[in-house]
């Protein structure tokens, strides 16, 4: 496992692995939905910013 941690932070600790991560971040973690989104919306966009955070996660436990 560490080193499929290590191989998240060398990714993600280049200019464009951090754009990506930046961009990952905005459509997910800081997208914010209206009060008519359906129960699906809120689900799929919950484990969307899930899956952000586990990409985090390993970046920080590879450094």
């Amino acid at each position: 496992m560490k080193e499929l941690e290590q191989n998240y932070a060398r990714t993600f600790s280049t200019a464009s692995g951090a754009m990506v991560l930046q961009h990952l971040r905005r459509i997910t973690v800081e997208r914010v939905l209206g009060p008519d989104a359906s129960d699906a919306q809120l689900r799929g966009l919950e484990a969307q910013r899930a899956l952000v955070h586990q990409i985090e996660s390993m970046i920080e436990r590879g450094k």
